[in-house]
């Protein structure tokens, strides 16, 4: 182009190129991404999934043990609680470590925190290992709250790393790594827990305790990468240490931009100083990012998927599915929510945020419809069974492309650094209370409304998905300054009419 239309024609020169594809990352960028994920959320899909398979065995050491101390067999209903506990216990464990783990992840850093939240892994491994040789099954109840609480710190501070070491053009794919790694650890665990790895009755105190497998590889594979370049730069005022950061994760070359983003939003926030979770309920200036972080996050877990996961094993044996065959069945769900996950982190980038979760809730309420009718009318046909398998799978890809993936990623892009961390305190509590919630009266839900239950799901999905189009803007190449500036819009939409009545009262 001739030097004197440079100017004229210089801003469509700059959209032009912004709108191509984004380049590759650094390879240092990736691998910093996989040796934090290996030991953070994929520790809570393998512990959620793995449990499943030693079920019977463990129960039956809880009442061989039982018939050791006191000469009697324990009732079904003692064993049905003690079970319950064992199980249940994670969501308490998760609780608790999403409640430390923003704080944490200010005094050590988000390095620093996904280090030493190994410890509970390995706490926990070894604690449940040596419940069977030492007959107490007590050790399984403490393993699992460990196992809960280094999953809860996992889900709050994995994220927060991900999404501030990731360059914006490609942060909602690096943001995916989260429901990625969540999804490769359920069907890690769906396959280890199978007969022929460590599925049977002997194997399964070995089985509980190979959450230390993860908690090794990232102990040894982390250290060789660099603390969150956001968090040197605006939390510690380390200069140096910021800059090295990011020429080891983007290069000579793309580490001047990042630094420039880096250092705006750092002139943004005068008197830097992290917020308190109850000093963001306070502040009227992040009213709507607050807000739909909680009814994201809230909506993540009363959606359905749970209830889908409850029908399979019924669906299944109603398709003619030999019982001993189903465990493999399953392993295919875990895959499918992989094979979605990954679909999510290459078209997040390229469609934006906006789209994929809403097309997703939308997705999702077809299929409750679809799920109700097929549910009612099983006996109608032979077909009817696997029109519910389809609608089941149709179910798991639309969660896996949308509210799976974006949801976290959308937790870290609606905030700034000094809110970062009590935001993703904030709703990572609501998610682990919603799972206990779930938990707790979802088996009454669907005993009282048997298949209707999905009316209630798709009331849910369809309110979460209308909210999302009308109020949350698209965040996509956006720097974190400029979705601030969004909202910020969004709250003096009002300001108007306020004025124009006021207006009218005046004459």
């Amino acid at each position: 182009m001739p030097a004197k239309f440079e100017d004229e024609y210089q801003p469509l020169l700059i959209k032009e190129t912004k709108d191509k594809l984004p380049k590759l990352p650094n390879k240092s960028l990736v691998l910093a991404a996989c040796a934090a994920c290996i030991g953070g959320t994929f520790q809570y899909g393998y512990n959620v999934s793995v449990i499943n398979a030693p079920t019977l065995y463990v129960q039956n050491f809880i009442n061989q043990t039982w018939r050791e101390r006191h000469q009697t067999n324990i009732s079904l209903d003692a064993l049905t609680l003690l079970w319950s506990t064992i199980v249940s216990i994670f969501t308490l464990g998760g609780l608790v470590g999403v409640t430390v783990g923003g704080t944490l992840s200010m005094k050590l850093g988000r390095k620093g925190t996904l280090l030493a939240n190994n410890i509970f892994a390995l706490m926990a491994a070894l604690l449940m290992g040596l419940s069977f040789p030492t007959g107490f099954f007590e050790l399984l109840v403490v393993g699992r709250f460990f196992s809960g609480v280094n999953a809860g710190i996992g889900l709050c501070v994995q994220p927060l790393y991900l999404g501030e070491i990731a360059p914006t053009a490609i942060r909602g794919a690096m943001g995916m790594g989260t429901s990625i790694s969540i999804t490769v650890g359920i069907l890690s665990g769906q396959v280890i827990g199978l007969k022929e790895i460590l599925g049977k009755a002997e194997h399964w105190p070995i089985l509980l305790s190979t959450t230390c497998i993860p908690a090794f590889l990232q102990l040894v594979s982390l250290p060789w990468f660099p603390e969150s370049p956001r968090y040197l730069l605006i939390d510690k005022g380390d200069n140096k240490g910021c800059k090295k950061a990011l020429k080891q994760l983007h290069g000579s070359a793309g580490c001047d931009g990042e630094w420039d983003d880096i250092e705006k939003e750092r002139n943004n926030l005068v008197d830097f100083q992290a917020k308190k979770p109850w000093e963001l309920f306070a502040d009227r200036s992040v009213r709507w990012q607050l807000l739909t972080i909680v009814l994201l996050n809230a909506a993540q877990q009363l959606n359905g998927i749970n209830a889908i996961y409850f029908y399979a094993e019924y669906l299944f044996k109603q398709s003619g599915i030999a019982a001993d065959k189903i465990p493999y069945v399953t392993v295919g769900t875990g895959a499918c929510e992989c094979v979605t996950a990954l679909t999510c982190g290459l078209l997040i980038d390229r469609l934006g945020r906006k789209v994929l979760i809403t097309g997703g809730y939308a997705l999702m309420s077809i299929c409750c419809i679809l799920f109700t009718l097929t549910l009612s009318f099983q006996d109608a046909s032979p077909v009817v069974p696997y029109l519910s398998i389809a609608c089941l799978f149709a179910f798991i890809l639309s969660f896996g492309l949308g509210p799976g993936g974006v949801t976290n990623i959308l937790t870290t892009e609606l905030f700034t650094q000094n809110a970062r961390p009590a935001a993703y305190m904030i709703a990572g509590s609501l998610n682990w209370l919603s799972f206990f919630f779930v938990g707790l009266v979802f088996p009454f839900v669907v005993i009282g409304l048997q298949q209707y239950c999905f009316l209630v799901f798709l009331a849910v999905c369809s309110l979460t998905a209308m909210y999302i189009f009308f109020v949350i803007p698209e965040t996509k190449n956006k720097t974190f300054v400029e979705i601030q500036k969004d909202f910020k819009s969004l709250r003096h939409k009002k300001r108007p009419r306020m004025v124009t009545e006021q207006s009218r009262h005046c004459y």
